[in-house]
């Protein structure tokens, strides 16, 4: 854990072996997480979102707008497939991006999934204020939250790693929690000597 916990060292204290992709509600903590975890790694940040945005010259909810939600899906698959096979780095997925089948079969095959697996409660504290979910622009946001977070739940539960986010958790003790669960597969995570 010291090692963890020093990670901010110019040194990384692990080498990063395979992508580690973040899962999870929207408001779990992905960005946050990915951008502190890439750091103390010393390895590159990518955010799938993003990566579809600049592609196409618009916003997620832009995009959902103007060609739907499965033109974004298969956009989404595509942008993650490709991601996959670059070297190994951090890559944080839109909240239904772990849905579809082909996307948990190619992160199975190349990376590994960690679900950020915040509850209710905080997810909704952390997105209320925020006018970029297109899912939730409806007349109960809340309430569709509740609805999302029910549905997805059962299939967050199938990553390969799970930590749970907790509200006192800072980003860099959430990050070090995360780092200690990766820490479990060599195969992923291994000391520096």
């Amino acid at each position: 854990m010291d090692n963890l916990e020093n990670a901010q060292t110019t040194q990384p204290a692990y080498h990063l072996r395979a992508t580690v992709v973040l899962v999870g509600m929207m408001g779990s903590g992905k960005t946050a997480i990915g951008r502190a975890m890439a750091m103390k790694l010393g390895v590159p940040y990518v955010d799938s979102d993003a990566e579809i945005e600049a592609a196409a010259n618009a916003t997620i909810a832009e995009i959902f707008a103007r060609s739907g939600e499965p033109f974004f899906r298969n956009r989404e698959a595509e942008v993650i497939a490709r991601l996959l096979q670059s070297d190994p780095c951090v890559l944080s997925t839109g909240g239904g991006a772990y849905l579809a089948e082909r996307n948990r079969a190619a992160i199975s095959k190349h990376g590994v999934a960690v679900w950020l697996d915040a509850d209710l409660d905080l997810l909704w504290e952390r997105v209320q204020h925020k006018d970029t979910r297109p899912l939730l622009r409806t007349p109960d946001p809340r309430k569709t939250l509740g609805e999302i977070f029910k549905d997805r739940a059962p299939i967050y539960q199938m990553a390969d790693l799970r930590v749970e986010a907790k509200p006192e958790f800072s980003i860099d003790e959430m990050t070090v929690e995360v780092l200690r669960v990766l820490a479990t597969r060599a195969d992923v995570l291994e000391p520096v000597t």
